[in-house]
């Protein structure tokens, strides 16, 4: 395989559908120093055997930084030619936000200020959470439009974006 540098990539896709699968194997085939951003926070013993079972799952040369709020600086921090940055994922990010009442249109416009000057090449994994049944709370219709937000400004910015279902990729993009 061609070893493949710069650019920003998104793969969607609902809960279970072998996005993340598909981002890592992406990683793993560039070739590039491998770098992964977890947006999870363990706050219950549920969420913390998930976690766990993610770090236990990727390679040990695979560097891992944790940005459960700070994604664009921890983007610029990190960012060097020659690196793969794996994040994952957006809408954990999103529902961090939501839940330390950040101003969310302020974070969404730094992180896409911030996608636009990186030179290592960037692969976001997203839910896809907008195809199903209208929430019946505010909270949960809130989270559903502002994750389609973001979903379409990383997909404008994306050189790449793919729609996995069923393990399955639907390149949509590039």
């Amino acid at each position: 395989m061609t070893t493949v540098r710069g650019g920003l990539v998104l793969v969607l896709g609902g809960a279970r559908s072998g996005k993340s699968r598909l981002a890592e194997a992406m990683v793993s085939e560039s070739g590039l120093e491998a770098h992964y951003i977890a947006t999870a926070e363990a706050l219950d013993g549920e969420m913390t055997e998930r976690i766990a079972h993610h770090r236990a799952s990727r390679p040990a040369h695979w560097t891992t930084h944790e940005a459960p709020l700070d994604l664009a600086g921890t983007l610029k921090a990190i960012d060097l030619p020659g690196r793969v940055v794996l994040v994952d994922c957006l809408t954990l990010w999103l529902t961090n936000l939501m839940m330390a009442e950040r101003d969310i249109p302020a974070a969404f416009a730094a992180l896409a200020e911030a996608c636009k000057s990186l030179s290592a090449r960037v692969i976001f994994v997203s839910n896809e959470v907008g195809l199903g049944i209208v929430p019946d709370n505010r909270m949960s219709r809130d989270f559903r439009d502002d994750a389609g937000r973001l979903n379409q400004l990383i997909a404008a910015l994306s050189d790449e974006v793919y729609f996995v279902a069923a393990g399955l990729p639907l390149k949509m993009k590039g």
